[in-house]
């Protein structure tokens, strides 16, 4: 492997020569026929002045698309032949035999492929490249290593040469070298560095490069465990965002109207259809501006949930008000139809959401971390929630009136408040909230008629914890119910975690319960 890497060091140096003239009939000729030896030889000739030609041919090769007759040499697409030099089609005879090679040729073919690719114009083919290059470093490829890093513009593939190259020099005979290799690796974030270092110390018998090895180890297995510990916070945190905007919205037909909505997690469904409908609708009449439907689907998942919740608080819910059984039974099989009737429209199977370019993605931190955009977008977006809903019940009129009522309807009525009114307004805030937050979630999973089930009781928890008609303890129980179970999930698995998570939420209502944030004034003695 060392010669075979010597051999192709001088590809670095071919690729800059101006000189450069390409594949002829010969060489390729003596790269398909004759003993391996031979042919390697021929290879690495062909290496000195390879062009596009020479790789396509090669890959032709590595492929088993390559048929010789005597001395003649033909590529083979789709039962045609081409000649490998100038590309035009020729007669491909009968009696052509495949080019066979065995393994030590397969090796150096794709070796010889990778070393082509590290000085492709596409950043992508240049990152397959260096992800070949890491499993199989030594200090034979640092020639070619080295080159490619001067030439490389990236500074993320330079990054990554970088450490391909402490990667080779690692397995140097020089010991200088490995201590300079572990040294440089000391300052990696990559996961796949401690993979390196761990196969380097079972193997180094030097002391001094061992011990090198193993303080690099550990500074690498540190930063690699910041970053597994910020992951699981940003994870728990864009879980908690998520349950702050499914709760948002039960936080006000719940916790200020007292109604338990069992349809809640329809009402998101609903909002997530409705994005699905407009995402449709981009596709098929402006598909030049598709990147922006979300701007049109925020508003059309809010109305739609909207409407469907001020329906049913004005034919079912305003005549169960103080009967929370009945309301809980009533909701339920409103939820039932629901689900049903979105079956018969779109069908029982799972539809696809597409995230806009701007949300595909995400911001790399840290070798193991990454923090994806539609995540990052969702978590503003419930901040940006919150804050229009505090405003909203804090700060205007409508607001006003919804506290009213719910702390003291009947001096309220007197007042001259308009109760019937107030309540399906509130109501169809509520059920508009649960549809943003189903819009939300379209971009982060799948939408199905069964997309409500999995959050409606977490939702409860959360405005149960937080405390009844606290918009600050819902918050707070959100962030922290989601924080929490990321990091029981590490430790313990995604189904202990909930388990705990519910023992823990059982205990603190047990001590507890009126919340978090109890509420406070009149309604408080009610």
């Amino acid at each position: 492997m060392l010669r075979r890497w010597i051999r192709l060091t001088a590809l670095a140096l071919c690729l800059l020569a101006a000189q450069a003239h390409g594949l002829t009939m010969e060489e390729a000729r003596s790269i398909s026929l004759g003993e391996s030896e031979t042919r390697i030889a021929a290879l690495n000739q062909a290496m000195l002045a390879a062009d596009e030609k020479t790789a396509a041919f090669l890959q032709a090769l590595a492929d088993d698309q390559v048929k010789a007759k005597g001395d003649r040499v033909f590529v083979v697409r789709d039962g045609k032949g081409y000649d490998p030099v100038s590309g035009a089609q020729t007669s491909l005879p009968d009696d052509a035999e495949d080019v066979i090679n065995n393994n030590r040729m397969r090796g150096e073919l794709d070796s010889a492929l990778a070393a082509l690719k590290l000085f492709s114009k596409d950043e992508k083919t240049r990152r397959a490249a260096i992800q070949q290059l890491q499993s199989d470093a030594d200090d034979s490829k640092l020639a070619l290593i080295e080159k490619a890093l001067a030439a490389e513009e990236n500074p993320q593939i330079r990054e990554q040469l970088g450490l391909v190259r402490a990667a080779a020099l690692l397995n140097s005979p020089d010991q200088a070298r490995r201590l300079e290799a572990a040294r440089l690796l000391a300052q990696s974030t990559q996961a796949t560095t401690k993979t390196v270092l761990l196969g380097r110390l079972q193997t180094e018998t030097e002391p001094d490069v061992k011990s090198a090895l193993q303080a690099s180890l550990r500074q690498v297995e540190g930063v690699l465990a910041w970053g597994d510990r910020l992951g699981a916070l940003f994870s728990g945190i864009s879980l908690g965002s998520i349950l702050l905007l499914v709760a948002l919205g039960l936080a006000i037909t719940y916790g200020l109207m007292g109604v338990i909505n069992m349809a809640h997690g329809e009402l998101m469904m609903i909002g997530a259809y409705a994005t699905y409908v407009v995402q449709g609708l981009f596709q098929k009449y402006l598909p030049a501006a598709f990147d922006w439907y979300l701007l049109a689907a925020l508003p059309a998942a809010f109305l739609a949930s909207a409407l469907m919740g001020a329906a049913l608080e004005r034919s079912v819910i305003r005549f169960l008000y103080g009967r929370p059984l009945e309301t809980l039974l009533a909701t339920w099989g409103i939820s039932l139809m629901l689900q049903q009737l979105v079956r018969s429209l779109f069908g029982a199977q799972n539809v696809g959401v597409e995230n806009p370019s701007w949300m595909s993605g995400g911001v790399q931190v840290l070798g193991n971390l990454s923090l994806p955009y539609n995540r990052l977008v969702i978590i503003g977006f419930a901040i940006a929630v919150l804050l229009g809903v505090a405003w909203l019940i804090g700060r205007t009129r409508l607001g006003l009136f919804v506290r009213g009522v719910t702390q003291n309807r009947p001096i309220a009525a007197c007042m001259g408040v308009n109760t019937a009114r107030i309540d399906t307004y509130a109501f169809a805030l509520g059920s508009g909230i649960a549809g943003l937050a189903g819009c939300a979630l379209s971009q982060v999973g799948n939408v199905g008629p069964d997309l409500g089930q999995g959050y409606i009781v977490d939702s409860f928890m959360v405005v149960v914890l937080g405390g009844v008609g606290q918009l600050a303890g819902t918050v707070y129980a959100a962030m922290g119910l989601g924080i929490l179970n990321k990091f029981l999930e590490g430790w313990t698995g995604a189904v202990l975690a909930k388990i705990a998570v519910l023992v823990f939420i059982i205990i603190f209502i047990q001590k507890r319960p009126q919340g978090i944030f109890a509420m406070k004034g009149r309604s408080a003695e009610a």
